[in-house]
């Protein structure tokens, strides 16, 4: 027993074993505040906690953004394809809104005043931009039975004739063409007189189609319609070109010159109508020699033909 108590460190073991002891059940006990050990713990604990915490807190919250950044980023590149490819179908509906309104009017057209007339439909597939007024080219040719010269138009009216044709496609020039060859034979559109020239290229500065040769005596007025005439045998009787808008004396004062707005639009064209004209046109050649005098039969030719007859009776 002396020897157990002589050994000091197994003494002092013992002590702090019972003094730890008392103090986990003094802590466990209920009380309304911590002994001033805990404290001290539990304040230096909280303080390097809070030193380290901060500055974790703030890369966290940095990468955090930077993450959020990225999603809002990506968020924001789908919402503009989303917008664009939007705006794309908004462009592709109303391009198809109006060539369906393009199609129904050429519908209208064809079962209205193109009866008489065999209508072929095509689609203008390119235009040349130095040459913008001047050509188109349609997906139509030879093998659709489109050939030289027949005259092209749209739902509003004339726009030219065929140029140029090949077996799927075709060149078309416009009346807007400015070449002095393109002439078109047109009349004013009234009972009361017959007014008769040529439609010869488009006025740069106006935008209205030159009608041109036209009679001093005939009497103008602006609203007056303008179809094609007929005459030549290249264009049918009757497509409708435009209104008269002004009309001049020239300088000599021998003719006048109107200037026609036209029906049909030169700047926008999709589709397009060619037209053939249903019966054959009756092409009339005059004798530059002819004196306006009816040749008389040979008196000679009479009688023969006269004896043949009798005797053929007898």
């Amino acid at each position: 027993m002396q020897s157990f108590f002589s050994n000091k460190r197994l003494i002092v073991l013992l002590v702090c074993i019972i003094i730890l002891v008392a103090l986990i059940g003094y802590s466990m006990s209920e009380r309304r505040s911590s002994s001033w050990p805990e404290q001290f713990i539990s304040d230096s604990v909280g303080w390097v906690q809070s030193a380290f915490s901060k500055p974790a807190h703030f890369v966290a919250g940095f990468f955090e953004n930077v993450n959020d950044m990225r999603n809002i980023y990506e968020e924001n590149q789908i919402l503009k394809s989303h917008l664009d490819e939007y705006a794309s179908l908004q462009v592709e509906l109303n391009d198809l809104r109006r060539q369906n309104e393009e199609l129904k009017s050429s519908l209208d057209l064809q079962e209205g005043d193109l009866y008489s007339y065999s209508v072929r439909n095509a689609m203008v597939i390119h235009r040349t931009p130095d040459r913008w007024n001047d050509f188109i080219g349609i997906n139509k040719g030879t093998q659709h039975g489109i050939e030289k010269d027949m005259a092209v138009m749209t739902s509003q009216g004339l726009i030219g004739k065929v140029n140029q044709v090949s077996q799927f496609t075709a060149t078309i020039q416009l009346l807007s063409d400015p070449d002095r060859s393109n002439r078109i034979s047109v009349t004013v559109d009234s009972e009361e007189q017959s007014i008769n020239g040529f439609i010869e290229g488009i006025d740069v500065e106006t935008g209205y189609l030159q009608f041109t040769m036209i009679d001093i005596g005939a009497e103008l007025e602006e609203g007056q319609f303008v179809v094609t005439s007929g005459l030549g045998g290249v264009f049918p009787e009757g497509l409708p070109i435009g209104e008269i808008v002004s009309f001049e004396t020239d300088e000599f004062a021998l003719t006048q010159t109107a200037f026609v707005k036209p029906s049909a639009s030169f700047q926008r064209l999709d589709y397009v109508m060619i037209i053939e004209r249903g019966a054959p046109s009756l092409d009339i050649t005059i004798d530059p020699d002819y004196d306006g005098v009816l040749p008389e039969e040979d008196e000679e030719d009479e009688d023969d033909e006269e004896e043949d007859n009798e005797g053929e009776e007898s």
